[in-house]
């Protein structure tokens, strides 16, 4: 790397401020969507990661996900894709994975839009 390059990336590694304000954001999306999907499904707080977990009604994760696309235009991942079967079993079957990624109010709509579908 050029001698610039290398002075920019210094900058860039030895500031922690954006990282403390990323880490506030989550916790305040996770803080504020928790309480709002946990009427309808099981979607625990995690201890650490960017994403929400959460296990849908009826089980059949591809079903949900597809269905609640089709009448709220909200987007989530089957956990099933994410994972493989092994032994007879796939650990993500049955679940969903939210990305959590657009702003507050975002995912906030989302998070509504979810309640209203599954109720």
């Amino acid at each position: 790397m050029s001698l610039s390059v290398q002075h920019a990336s210094m900058a860039a590694w030895n500031d922690e401020a954006h990282v403390a304000d990323n880490r506030r954001q989550y916790r305040e999306k996770f803080d504020c969507l928790v309480p709002m999907l946990s009427p309808v499904m099981h979607a625990p707080r995690p201890d650490a990661g960017f994403y929400l977990w959460a296990r849908v009604p009826g089980g059949d994760d591809e079903v949900f996900t597809r269905e609640l696309f089709a009448a709220t235009n909200v987007t989530v991942l089957p956990g099933q894709y994410l994972a493989r079967d092994a032994h007879g079993a796939n650990p993500g079957r049955g679940y969903v994975r939210m990305a959590l990624v657009p702003e507050l109010t975002d995912c906030m709509e989302a998070a509504r839009r979810i309640v209203a579908f599954c109720n």
